[in-house]
């Protein structure tokens, strides 16, 4: 049988990278997957490109109605809601005194609140359903430690694992577990727009950053999304219903708890 065998799956931020390959893992499982995009176009593409399973929802996680729209759109697909993945994320870096209000405000609004009210509106559907429920949250390693350039966006991380160890405390007693998942760096377009960003603030020719900390992962190379795609499946199965408020590193090595 497989893992996730009649599970209904939402992944936040699953329309490309990350999110696209926790849902493609989770098909594989038996689940269903609603690919929560705030791109709706983009979710559309990518539901179906991953084929029978997969359906788009549109989810704007900064905005608490489209949050309780696509739980909705969610148990009126699948008819419930099991498993979810808060995996949409901004990034970005700056001097500290070049920090601006709007840049603040954008990454908390996503980071932050977003990954706090999503779980928030999977978590009430999941105990009115009364079977219990996993819960997925996207750390990182710069939620570990700080980064010189890397302020507000480390802030946001070092958040959600403290969010994620309330939250687990508190919701286990309607068998919902929560964890975290703490990538270090991972290929694809997200690290385009990074090495870009550490390109202009650090003066470096494009792609030279990117090569500097490939260079200082011990395990020799950036993750891929299918490097994390097993503690995403573990997490939302049956294995793990012992475990709850932690925050797992897949990281190659980069940070040893």
């Amino acid at each position: 049988m497989k893992r996730l065998e009649g599970k209904s799956a939402l992944i936040t931020g699953a329309a490309r990278g990350i999110g696209k390959g926790f849902a493609a893992a989770y098909l594989r499982e038996g689940a269903t997957v609603a690919i929560g995009d705030i791109n709706l176009d983009a979710a559309e593409a990518a539901a179906k490109e991953l084929g029978e399973g997969a359906y788009s929802v549109h989810l704007d996680v900064t905005q608490q109605d489209s949050i309780d729209a696509a739980i909705a759109s969610v148990v009126g697909n699948a008819g419930r809601l099991d498993i979810l993945i808060n995996n949409a994320a901004l990034f970005d870096a700056a001097e500290t005194v070049d920090i601006t209000r709007a840049s603040y405000d954008n990454l908390y609004a996503v980071n932050v609140a977003g990954t706090l009210f999503t779980m928030q509106a999977a978590a009430k559907q999941m105990i009115a359903q009364g079977h219990g429920g996993k819960i997925i949250n996207m750390a990182s390693q710069a939620g570990r430690r700080g980064e010189s350039l890397v302020l507000v966006y480390c802030s946001t991380k070092a958040a959600v694992i403290s969010m994620t160890q309330s939250a687990g405390l508190n919701l286990i007693k309607h068998g919902i577990n929560v964890n975290a998942i703490a990538p270090g760096v991972v290929d694809g377009e997200h690290w385009q727009y990074v090495d870009a960003k550490f390109a202009k603030l650090e003066g470096k020719a494009p792609g030279q950053k990117k090569a500097e900390v490939a260079a200082g992962v011990p395990a020799g190379r950036f993750a891929t999304p299918d490097d994390l795609t097993g503690m995403a499946v573990f997490l939302a199965s049956k294995e793990s219903d012992y475990i709850l408020s932690q925050t797992y590193n897949v990281d190659g090595g980069q940070w040893m708890s």
